[in-house]
């Protein structure tokens, strides 16, 4: 059995390990890109539930397999609940920080 590592591998390797620096960003750029990341992740949420709406509709057709029609809804039930429970965490943490005396 041969191992076959390239240098192109312990460079990559070598890359990795380097130390990363830290972006630096003002509040207001971070809020932008915290503003956006969410925006795309509810997104993604009402693109899954609206590939379910589509699948039903084959499905009723008899255009699509009942696997691919549970598969979606789950896949999209699981976004909703982690949007959900991302959503409570804000919300915690705003209230925290609300309630820290200055």
């Amino acid at each position: 059995m041969h191992n076959n590592i390239s240098l192109n591998t312990v460079q990559n390797l070598g890359a990795i390990a380097e130390p990363i620096k830290p972006a630096v960003t003002s509040p207001s750029e971070a809020i932008k890109n915290f503003s956006s990341y969410l925006t795309d992740a509810l997104n993604g949420v009402a693109a899954q539930e609206s590939n379910v709406q589509r699948l039903n509709e084959q499905f009723l057709l008899g255009q699509a397999n009942v696997d691919q029609v549970m598969i979606a809804s789950e896949q999209a039930l699981l976004s909703l609940q982690l949007t959900t429970q991302v959503r409570n965490k804000v919300i915690e943490a705003y209230q925290e920080i609300m309630r820290t005396q200055i």
